[in-house]
């Protein structure tokens, strides 16, 4: 299966992210969400960094007009209809991709393929709730989707090798590098930096060390470009708790406890960039 059309469910973060990757690798993409005022705020977003790359010389202003016209903007799924792969990026929520999922299996052909863009709920589960789970897959992008590489790609129990070969294919189409990866929660990117986030905290509980030298330490020891602490701030400290707490409850190991620090600072309402303080203060 050649894919030709995708549609994106979302215009958020991920969202036009998505639409933006897609576009810029010839790809027609038909972005999706409950208000005019969201695509819009979502295509907006895909012209602002468009703008960048004419800034930058990566593109031609013709190439940015080129790339827009590649993007439909919708607030009906019945424009779907005209896509070969649907992706779902929508906020992380069980319920909510649930009754997306099959509103958009009701209206898109059988030969469809639907994937989640969910960076921890089972691929297996949501596949299941479809009438299509062989055709079900999880395509998990990572933030700012234009820049990363990565694309986890997700087999769930019922997922055909068709269904997988044909989207490793399309992301290798959009210029990145993917992955395929078994269901299980994390899958295997966040299973290993999550923990290592939650590990931090408990550094800095105990006292070893400041925020800023367990970051530098991290990133003139292990080569990465942010700290810990900083990318847990960036990420949400919300966030982070919520996919411990999920570890714990799947996995049932108490090496996945969240930090008391971590829990501590979320009661406290310093969530992070977003709220303005975390670890750190902006």
């Amino acid at each position: 299966m050649t894919i030709t059309t995708v549609g994106i469910i979302g215009a958020g973060t991920m969202g036009n992210g998505i639409a933006q990757a897609c576009a810029v690798a010839g790809i027609n993409a038909i972005m999706v969400d409950i208000s005019d005022a969201a695509v819009q705020k979502g295509l907006a977003t895909v012209s602002g960094s468009l703008d960048r790359l004419v800034k930058k010389e990566k593109i031609t202003a013709a190439d940015k007009d080129a790339i827009l016209g590649r993007i439909k903007t919708s607030t009906s799924y019945d424009d779907l209809k005209a896509a070969q792969l649907v992706i779902e990026a929508a906020t992380e929520n069980h319920a909510l991709k649930i009754k997306i999922l099959q509103q958009v299996d009701a209206i898109v052909a059988p030969e469809v393929i639907i994937a989640s863009n969910t960076s921890s709920i089972s691929i297996t589960a949501l596949g299941a709730a479809t009438s299509r789970a062989d055709k079900f897959i999880g395509m998990h992008f990572f933030n700012p989707v234009p820049m990363m590489a990565l694309v986890e790609i997700i087999r769930g129990l019922q997922t055909s090798d068709a269904t997988h070969d044909a989207v490793k294919a399309l992301a290798v189409a959009l210029g990145k590098s993917p992955i395929t990866v078994k269901n299980n929660p994390g899958f295997v990117v966040n299973r290993i930096l999550v923990p290592m986030i939650n590990e931090a905290f408990f550094v800095l509980a105990e006292g070893l060390a400041t925020p800023e030298d367990i970051d530098a330490g991290m990133k003139l020891g292990c080569n990465q470009p942010i700290g810990p602490l900083a990318l847990a701030d960036m990420i949400g400290l919300d966030v982070c708790l919520a996919v411990m707490d999920v570890y714990l409850a799947e996995f049932g190991d108490s090496k996945y406890r969240p930090a008391p620090l971590l829990k501590e600072m979320v009661a406290a309402g310093r969530l992070g960039r977003k709220s303005g303080h975390g670890v750190y203060q902006y």
